[in-house]
């Protein structure tokens, strides 16, 4: 596995080195990389299996390497914010590692990645404001266009999003469904993340629409939902988001 490192603290990015050697042998740093400009440049022109991204550089906000160069690598964040800080991860469902970096938290991100194996879909803008502590502007209403007609459904009004056909659905409280012209990858960078989240590759739920949860093979979680869903086997928690969930609904 080839990993970049991005940190501009020569030492904990020495010290990270050290740790991802000492956890699988066969790790290939291809460079620890310390400013936005630096990465920039080195991204142009070459390619990791995996980043590991500090957000604060010593040139300034880690996310503006993205705005200037199209990067589909999959990257854990590291970060020196506190624990009310990082609720904008967690809520994201994006890979993070709070310093002092640990061990065994280090070893469960790759593990992770090992599984997943994809790139996170990042509203930086949206995390960014999150982490700042500025309110960001969700989505409130969809437009749905029937035939000639045009129905305006409110966000709130939507039990859950699902995807049927490789066509994206919401449901509403009233269990009327319509179609949507965004992925449930876009959806979740602008609706609200404290109200909604994506369970498995199929749904994305409202937290008021969940009726009950009951415990399922392997960790899992099934949910009962309101209105119930067509398929009584889909609304099921995915093993990879079962703790980023208990988060959730415990934040």
């Amino acid at each position: 596995m080839k990993i970049l490192i991005i940190e501009d603290e020569k030492l904990a990015a020495e010290k990270l080195e050290s740790m991802l050697l000492e956890t699988d042998p066969e790790i290939h740093i291809l460079g620890k990389l310390g400013s936005i400009k630096e990465s920039v440049q080195w991204l142009l022109q070459n390619k990791a299996d995996l980043i590991f991204l500090d957000i604060q550089l010593s040139d300034g906000i880690s996310f503006s390497i993205f705005e200037q160069v199209d990067v589909s690598t999959p990257i854990i964040f590291t970060t020196a914010y506190d624990q009310y800080a990082i609720k904008a991860f967690e809520l994201n469902s994006i890979a993070y590692l709070l310093k002092p970096i640990r061990k065994s938290d280090l070893s469960e991100s790759l593990h992770k990645f090992l599984n997943l194996k994809t790139a996170f879909t990042i509203d930086f803008d949206t995390l960014l404001a999150q982490l700042q502590g500025r309110q960001p502007e969700f989505k409130k209403r969809f437009l749905i266009q029937i035939g000639e007609k045009i129905k305006k459904i409110e966000t709130n009004e939507t039990a859950y999003f699902y995807v049927l056909d490789k066509n994206t659905y919401l449901r509403t409280f009233h269990g009327s469904n319509y179609p949507v012209e965004y992925t449930l990858d876009k959806l979740e960078t602008i609706i609200n993340p404290s109200s909604f989240f994506r369970i498995n590759r199929k749904y994305l739920v409202n937290m008021d629409a969940i009726s009950n949860m009951v415990a399922y093979s392997r960790g899992r979680i099934k949910l009962e939902l309101k209105p119930k869903t067509d398929d009584e086997f889909d609304p099921i928690v995915s093993i990879d988001r079962s703790t980023s969930f208990k988060k959730w609904l415990n934040s």
